[in-house]
């Protein structure tokens, strides 16, 4: 069986307090809060998921923040790097955006391209580039406009406890095709216009341990339920341990370890972030999984108010 994912569903990451999570994705980066509800293994706990205004896979972002917890160490065994990818032109912009929010950042080049780098407020590493692919985000917020708003993810950078395994999962299994390398990093592409590049750095450099400013996981997309089940097989027959699909109420999932020690989910396309709210009012209020909803008037106690604030 040959198959081929289209490149990344989500990317998901812990993080501390979620009002500086909230103010930094959506106040400072533009993005839309298209999901509040809670961590179905852990209801105490949001699960905020940020994306463009559709909320279309291969732009989501979300979070578990845990106000307190330990500080994590980002290593093998982990996304190291979340890309976002924004319009042609917009560097600028991010650049003076980014002094103006006292964000301090940097300037790297890889495979020819021109990346702007800098930390989330909890740790996290992320970077900016510009492409021509990938439709403009018709989100605005602020400051930020589709001319030079974040359309989504532009890849995402592995730390691999074994590199030469990773690499083996992402051509043969997930279907990434390798296209290049230079100097410590293997750079695959899917067939998707977004979420399509994963740069994988191939020597090691230290394991990783959960915490605040790590990613949890990265998922990767499936087109529909019948398609998953079919990655799920695929998975399996190709020697990883795959978990029975989960319903994630916007999406279903499965998840393996590969080798190098890093989570892949594999996520359906639908139903989506509207299954539960229109598409205009996405992210206004906390929706709970249905086995929750008794307990919606404990849990709004108990969860750290937030609120999308405008910090132009």
């Amino acid at each position: 069986m040959t198959k081929k994912t289209s490149g990344i569903h989500h990317i998901t990451a812990i993080v501390g307090h979620p009002q500086e999570n909230v103010d930094f994705y959506a106040g400072v980066l533009g993005l839309r809060l298209v999901k509040r509800t809670v961590n179905f293994d852990d209801p105490g706990t949001y699960h905020l998921y940020f994306g463009d205004e559709g909320g279309n896979p291969g732009t989501i972002i979300t979070f578990f923040p845990w106000v307190g917890a330990r500080q994590g160490v980002i290593g093998d065994g982990q996304v190291g790097v979340t890309s976002y990818v924004v319009p042609k032109g917009a560097m600028t912009f991010w650049e003076n955006r980014l002094a103006k929010f006292n964000i301090a950042f940097s300037k790297t080049e890889r495979f020819g391209e021109v990346y702007l780098k800098f930390n989330d407020p909890h740790g996290l590493q992320l970077e900016i580039v510009e492409r021509e692919e990938g439709k403009n985000n018709t989100w605005q917020f602020g400051e930020v406009k589709p001319e030079n708003a974040i359309k989504g993810f532009g890849g995402a950078t592995l730390f691999s406890k074994q590199p030469e395994k990773t690499a083996e999962v992402l051509e043969k299994v997930m279907g990434f095709e390798k296209v290049g390398e230079e100097g410590e990093y293997a750079r695959f592409r899917s067939f998707s216009d977004i979420g399509n590049i994963i740069d994988l750095k191939l020597a090691t450099s230290g394991s990783g341990s959960m915490g605040v400013g790590t990613v949890h996981h990265i998922a990767f997309r499936a087109v529909d339920d019948q398609d998953q089940l079919d990655w799920q097989k695929h998975v399996s027959l190709n020697g990883y341990q795959v978990t029975p699909v989960q319903d994630r109420n916007y999406f279903n999932a499965i998840y393996f370890r590969e080798y190098g020690e890093i989570l892949f989910e594999i996520a359906t396309d639908p139903p989506g972030f509207a299954v539960d709210e229109s598409q205009q009012t996405m992210g206004e209020e906390l929706k709970l999984p249905s086995q929750y909803e008794q307990y919606r008037a404990q849990l709004e106690r108990k969860l750290v108010p937030i609120e999308v604030r405008n910090l132009d």
